[in-house]
């Protein structure tokens, strides 16, 4: 039985994920962004996108 193998960085608000030797990929908490052969290009991916924050739900008053 293997034990998977997990790399997982955060760069600006990403998340830069390899699982068992695959690809790299770029995700935020939601959604896979892009996937790469190496993790330079993962990272160079990451760095210009704009910073990413969750958002918030707005509050509502009950009015």
């Amino acid at each position: 039985m293997s034990v998977p193998m997990l790399d997982k960085m955060h760069l600006n608000g990403y998340e830069i994920v390899q699982v068992n030797n695959g690809p790299w990929r770029v995700c935020t908490r939601n959604d896979r962004l892009a996937s790469f052969g190496s993790r330079e290009e993962a990272l160079a991916y990451a760095a210009v996108l704009p910073s990413y924050r969750p958002r918030t739900r707005a509050v509502s008053n009950g009015d």
